[in-house]
């Protein structure tokens, strides 16, 4: 009885550890896919661009960032941090500045998020040269990583009295030409 006993406990010690080590390796595989998630999600601007350019969440928190304070959707001001929309457009190649005069005032933008809701913004709202105040490219608001419903990337535009442009789960930027009118 002493063998069988021994056999049994030898035999559920070994179950057990192999449950523990599945549990840890599926929990470290989860976190690493939500992670690598993050990482490729990206945002593309491109069209009437130079070049297309594509960055990851990572890519921007390596580039310059700002802070702005602005009244959310829910109507409390929060602290959101990211990079200058502006900054974006200018890797591209976008007229801006001095360049941003002429046939360069027909240029307009458009914002999409993962949900295929779309704002557009003249070129000049987004230009320091016009504008009054910066719109961001958001991955982080109060100190926090967006939820998955608002990021990982979010439009915040400050300047607005409505939050209706400030896209979501953003994911492209298309820049184009407005058509003449005959």
């Amino acid at each position: 009885m002493g063998a069988i006993r021994a056999y049994w406990l030898a035999t559920l010690t070994t179950i057990l550890a192999i449950s523990v080590t599945a549990g840890t390796i599926a929990t470290e595989s989860q976190a690493t896919a939500t992670a690598s998630a993050a990482d490729a999600a990206a945002l593309v601007v491109k069209g009437a661009v130079k070049q297309e350019v594509r960055v990851t969440v990572a890519d921007l928190k390596a580039m310059a960032r700002t802070k702005l304070s602005a009244k959310g959707h829910d109507g409390a001001m929060h602290e959101y941090e990211g990079v200058p929309l502006k900054a974006l457009l200018d890797k591209a190649g976008v007229p801006l500045a001095g360049d941003l005069r002429g046939q360069n005032m027909a240029l307009y933008v458009v914002a999409e998020g993962g949900d295929n809701y779309r704002a557009v913004f003249s070129l000049a709202e987004l230009d320091d040269d016009f504008a009054a105040e910066a719109v961001i490219v958001a991955d982080t608001a109060d100190g926090k990583e967006l939820g998955s419903d608002q990021g990982p990337l979010r439009l915040v535009v400050p300047g607005d009295k409505r939050q209706g442009r400030w896209v979501r789960m953003l994911r492209s930027i298309t820049v184009a030409k407005a058509g003449t009118s005959s």
